[in-house]
């Protein structure tokens, strides 16, 4: 019988991260890690920064209210069954609430290398590649990596061996518990030399009333010459809050593609760092965000330039109705040996309320010569003459801003794949028509697919200086 530790948030304590350990029979050394960390989250702010602070609606997420567990119920909720039942011939790792549910691993891949694995059974098989990932994120530098080192009770582990290179996506689906308890989620993924893999990461909640909280820290490792191509797609009930701290190192000529599509959750932090430790790696990230009620998006997007001919490209573009708010702070860093270097970074939103509100502060750090580097950021509301237009040709409003969205969005759909294009516009529909988000294998969605596998070249570059007029 496992017995189980509650505690809330704001009273988190050395005795509960103990309770954790001893319930997963963690070693020594991870102990002390965690009690390290804790130590440290006590004595952070929120924000590190003081302008950062000015901005910020972390303070939505209420420690009072945000329940931990040393492991959660495992009932699968209605509404994900279909879903799961999609995702049975996939290759995949189910995490409801602190369980992991299912694994599916084909032997013939097992028998190539290929590791999907909780956390916990990672930590005493792969404990050395746990222990880089790690060190890697210095409890020091964030308050919220600081309480993940600290207190996750789940996570889940991914390495993708040398030479390997899968033609079927990863699957990895979180869902929170139905019993209202919080997940603090360690996420760790390898992809060695050579290597070549797409990971999808689909984030769901169930709607209870209880201020739920998904809180993950991920490290991906991208080796020499591998390519990572990975798609979050964040669905969390507007009761949850999501906070969400990614860090990306690459090797010699990696590449990694990172599509995000953030729809849910009451308030959305995320934190996402690249370091582009190896000459010639590059590092795609798109974002694309969709805010209605009162949704309050806070994204932090960093590229740092480690080596030389190293590139580094960041689109982020929101779309804002009734009284959402979307924070963008972007970074670029280009070290002083990362000559030759190339750097792009774009935040970009349209309000089409009056009462959204969209703040950006991108910025740049250039330490040598010899380099490309340029930011841009633009807030702008929907043109009535743009919207009296359409209506002219016989749409109606709606209709008009959707078409207006669309075209919005354009440029940054060239870079995705058809299917994670017709995954986002089927989610920006759902947001649309305030139905339950989803992406569920349904009639529709099959339409969007259909639409998408041919509407773009996928090889097109984004248009740098694209601007919404």
């Amino acid at each position: 019988m496992v017995i189980m530790s509650q505690e809330i948030l704001s009273k988190i304590n050395t005795t509960h991260i103990e309770e954790i350990s001893s319930s997963r029979n963690e070693p020594e050394w991870l102990k002390d890690y965690r009690k390290n960390s804790l130590s440290v989250y006590e004595n952070l702010p929120i924000e590190t920064s003081p302008l950062y602070n000015k901005y910020t609606d972390a303070k939505k997420m209420d420690p009072e209210k945000v329940s931990l567990s040393t492991t959660t119920a495992e009932t699968v909720p209605t509404f994900l069954q279909k879903r799961l039942g999609e995702l049975e011939s996939e290759i995949c790792i189910i995490q409801i609430g602190t369980n992991i549910h299912k694994i599916n691993l084909p032997d013939d891949l097992k028998s190539k290398g290929l590791v999907i694995s909780s956390i916990s059974d990672a930590i005493e098989n792969n404990s050395e590649l746990v222990k880089k990932a790690l060190e890697a994120s210095n409890s020091e530098e964030d308050r919220f990596t600081a309480l993940n080192n600290a207190a996750f009770n789940s996570g889940i582990f991914i390495h993708i061996p040398r030479n390997l290179n899968l033609e079927k996506s990863i699957h990895f689906l979180t869902c929170l518990s139905e019993d209202g308890h919080s997940t603090i989620s360690r996420n760790i993924i390898f992809a060695d030399e050579n290597s070549k893999a797409t990971i999808i990461q689909e984030l769901y909640s169930p709607k209870i009333e209880t201020q739920q909280a998904y809180l993950e820290l991920m490290n991906t490792n991208v080796a020499d010459n591998a390519q990572l191509d990975v798609t979050t797609l964040q669905m969390l009930d507007q009761h949850a809050v999501t906070f969400s701290t990614k860090r990306t190192d690459l090797g010699q000529d990696a590449k990694v593609n990172w599509y995000s599509g953030l729809f849910g959750s009451m308030l959305s932090r995320y934190k996402i760092e690249y370091f582009l430790n190896g000459t010639g790696a590059s590092s795609n990230d798109s974002e694309v965000v969709f805010g209605n009620n009162e949704q309050s998006f806070d994204i932090q997007t960093n590229v740092n330039h480690e080596s030389p001919a190293t590139e580094g490209k960041v689109v982020e573009k929101s779309i804002l109705r009734n009284k959402s708010k979307s924070l963008f702070k972007g970074m670029i860093r280009i070290k002083e040996n990362a000559s030759k270097s190339n750097s792009f970074l774009s935040g970009r939103s349209i309000l089409l309320d009056e009462d959204a509100k969209s703040d950006a502060i991108p910025g740049l750090e250039i330490f040598t010569n010899d380099v490309k580097a340029t930011h841009s950021a633009s807030v702008a509301q929907i043109d009535e003459e743009q919207i009296f237009y359409l209506k002219s040709r016989c749409l109606s409003h709606e209709e008009a801003e959707r078409t207006i969205v669309e075209g919005f969005l354009e440029p940054l759909s060239r870079k995705m794949s058809f299917q994670v294009r017709a995954w986002i516009a089927y989610l920006i529909e759902s947001k649309w028509d305030n139905r339950e988000l989803s992406i569920n294998t349904d009639e529709e969605l099959a339409k969007f697919v259909e639409i998408e596998e041919t509407r773009y070249d996928e090889n097109s570059e984004i248009e740098q200086h694209y601007k919404y007029r």
